[in-house]
């Protein structure tokens, strides 16, 4: 009951016809929106919600202000609140930054700021902002959308011109701390399992991408690199006592976007393989991974109002035989809509079409195992201000 109110207030809030608050006197801007989703599965129950008898339980809530105190000089701040079946139910803290531009080949931002990696990452956490209702779960897996999103440390940031014919190049480069909390979505099988990591898991990290806006107008392509040095962290097997080793690695992407008018289209390929096991006395286990990770993606403005769109999203574990069958693989057909009722209120439509259970599933609530395909229809709506 409680998340439903939530959720019914946010949207009546929201539909308000105010645009984002300008405090004008101190500089300062608010933005925000809110959602309510609504998931129905015709097999396995997905995102640890009970999604084969339908379930309302999603909502986000999201708050931000920024402020320029002096002109090359923003601060800001984001806060959200997130429910997703029996993940979340928390307020957290997105990014926190002050950002000096000291000029457009040049700028630099630190705090706990976004990770400037993949195609998507800098505005998965903005649902207003693009059509899907999910995006590839394939690269932007939502349960660990917190701890992937940002980190603490810098990023350096900038655009190089390179001529009338070559276009411009800009840049990232970043170093910090990221950190998977010990409740964070990616420990939902560690914990169904009886493990537990008490610490969570942190580590260094640093990266770099560069995006090349090519002579062609709207057409950019655009590669990253992070890399991950050695992990550890203790972990709980019941009152046993061990730690997970995560050996460093490297997470590559290549990606590309091409819009113009009324059109997107868009692609990505990434590629990682930890090293991953849990160490007890006595025992090793290796939690095999080499991750092949794509999407190809395409959109069509049919009105003003309306958007329709369409992606295949597929990952493979190359470290699992061709024997683990179903579990090495996931691949998602999604069809989508968006329909904007004015600049506030909005409503998104989805039908994911899904074989393979690499992803997006929990044991506890599939105790009888999983069918190795499962339709997902997702119902979305939305405010922002």
């Amino acid at each position: 009951m409680n998340r439903l109110f939530v959720g019914a207030m946010a949207l009546a809030l929201g539909a308000i016809p105010v645009t984002a608050q300008s405090l004008d006197d101190l500089n300062i801007q608010i933005h925000g929106y809110a959602t309510q989703g609504f998931l129905y599965t015709t097999n396995n129950n997905a995102f640890t919600t009970t999604t084969s008898d339908g379930s309302p339980s999603w909502t986000e809530a999201v708050v931000n202000l920024t402020s320029q105190p002096i002109p090359k000089l923003r601060v800001g701040v984001q806060a959200r609140y997130f429910l997703l079946g029996n993940f979340g139910n928390v307020i957290t803290l997105d990014w926190a930054n002050a950002d000096y531009k000291v000029n457009e080949k040049f700028g630099v931002r630190f705090g706990k700021v976004k990770i400037p990696s993949n195609l998507f990452n800098e505005t998965q956490d903005i649902d207003p902002s693009y059509l899907w209702s999910l995006l590839p779960q394939s690269v932007y897996p939502l349960s660990g959308r917190n701890s992937a999103l940002a980190q603490f440390g810098g990023v350096a940031y900038g655009t190089i011109k390179l001529g009338q014919s070559m276009g411009k190049m800009e840049y990232r480069g970043w170093a910090g701390a990221q950190i998977y909390g010990a409740d964070d979505g990616y420990w939902v099988a560690l914990r169904e399992g009886g493990k537990t990591l008490p610490n969570g898991l942190s580590g260094r990290d640093m990266g770099a991408a560069l995006h090349w806006r090519t002579p062609l107008p709207g057409l950019m392509v655009g590669a990253s690199d992070i890399k991950k040095p050695d992990w550890s962290s203790k972990l709980l097997s019941g009152t046993t006592a061990g730690t997970m080793n995560v050996k460093g690695f490297n997470e590559w992407a290549t990606f590309g976007i091409y819009e113009k008018n009324k059109i997107m289209v868009a692609g990505e390929y990434n590629r990682l393989y930890p090293h991953i096991t849990m160490n007890f006395p006595g025992q090793s286990i290796l939690l095999p991974r080499n991750k092949k990770q794509w999407y190809g993606m395409a959109s069509y403005k049919v009105t003003d109002k309306f958007t329709a769109g369409i992606y295949d999203s597929q990952q493979i574990n190359k470290a699992l035989p061709l024997s683990a069958g179903a579990s090495r693989y996931s691949k998602d057909w999604a069809i989508s809509g968006r329909y904007d009722f004015n600049q506030y209120l909005y409503a998104k439509a989805e039908q994911h079409f899904i074989s393979g259970t690499d992803i997006i599933y929990d044991a506890d609530l599939n105790p009888n195992g999983l069918k190795p395909t499962t339709k997902l229809t997702i119902l979305k709506m939305g405010v922002s201000f």
